[in-house]
């Protein structure tokens, strides 16, 4: 056994630790970056209460606004303007993370355009009113990865937006998002409006979903209305206050309603940073216990043949002393 095929595999091995040292850091930064995005979804709890209880003072005033919830666009209502809006990510070693949202949300989109009704990411066929045809008005892509996986499918992605790398981009991101709806909304007519990301399931692992975001699900204002108050008394609001008959209830309402969209979108988000990094995770797991095997295998092949070629020289050893005669 020669002196450069041991050489040869020793290089082999320091290269698969230093792959294997890089795989373990990237592998704690997923679980570090995990429960960062998990405590930024937990946090929205308290903000989603506040914003479900001043729905519930403005509608228990004005229980005719749920029917204005999304108010009408310049185009005409006889066909549903769809727009949805897909999260992925920018960056591989994500696994199927990508492949799967894609995946889920044309098939999703295809069984809308079929049905003609969808709620909760389950069809629901048609039976009594017959709703007006689906057109795709707008597709906007949150990652480069997740873009050219629709642009291969042949969904047209109308915009791009860049993946936030921590929490404290998720913010921008939402109003960047918010601005775009709502222009394309009155440009466009976009009445409807689908959210798409992955959602943690603990661990390593998540699962893809749905949201209707626009419109304002009619149904969930009628249960905020009706909730009991947790007191005795019922707060009121100067919000946009003009006189001394009471507060401008339609302007605190869109502003509730504002605020919903963007706890939604901002979860929607924060929940699909959580699950990439899952499956970043999972990716890191699988190749952490490729390259132990690895390891093993050189290792044990670098000792054999260490031995033989100790072997080697001792016989050729012996061989020169018998030579000699000594």
């Amino acid at each position: 056994m020669s002196t450069s095929t041991l050489e040869s595999l020793r290089r082999t091995i320091h290269s698969a630790e230093s792959l294997y040292t890089i795989v373990k850091t990237m592998k704690a930064l997923a679980m570090v970056s995990i429960r960062q995005y998990e405590r930024a979804v937990a946090a929205l709890s308290d903000y989603t209460r506040t914003i479900e209880m001043g729905l519930q003072v403005v509608l228990r005033n004005q229980p005719e606004l749920t029917a204005a919830a999304t108010p009408a666009t310049p185009a005409s209502r006889s066909a549903t303007r769809l727009g949805a809006v897909v999260f992925g990510s920018d960056y591989g070693m994500v696994g199927q993370f990508n492949e799967h949202i894609a995946s889920y949300a044309l098939d999703d989109l295809h069984r809308l355009q079929v049905t003609g009704a969808k709620e909760h990411g389950a069809p629901q066929p048609v039976t009594v009113t017959v709703l007006p045809p689906v057109a795709i008005a707008i597709a906007i892509a949150v990652g480069e990865r997740v873009a050219g996986r629709l642009d291969d499918a042949g969904m047209a992605v109308n915009r791009t937006l860049a993946v936030p790398s921590s929490v404290g981009g998720i913010t921008p991101l939402v109003q960047d998002l918010l601005v775009t709806i709502e222009a394309w909304r009155m440009q466009h007519g976009l009445n409807r409006l689908l959210l798409f990301y992955n959602r943690p399931r603990g661990g390593a692992s998540y699962q893809p979903a749905q949201q209707l975001l626009l419109p304002v699900d009619a149904g969930w204002l009628h249960e905020i209305q009706t909730r009991p108050w947790p007191s005795n008394r019922l707060p009121t609001s100067t919000v946009g206050t003009i006189d001394p008959t009471g507060p401008d209830w339609e302007v605190l309402f869109s502003r509730l309603i504002r605020q919903h969209l963007f706890v939604s979108l901002y979860r929607a988000c924060a929940e699909s940073l959580a699950s990439e990094q899952a499956s970043r995770l999972a990716s890191m797991q699988g190749a952490q216990k490729n390259i132990e095997e690895r390891l093993d295998e050189l290792t044990g092949l670098f000792h054999q043949q260490r031995q033989s070629a100790i072997t080697e020289e001792l016989l050729d050893i012996v061989a020169g002393v018998e030579a000699i005669g000594i």
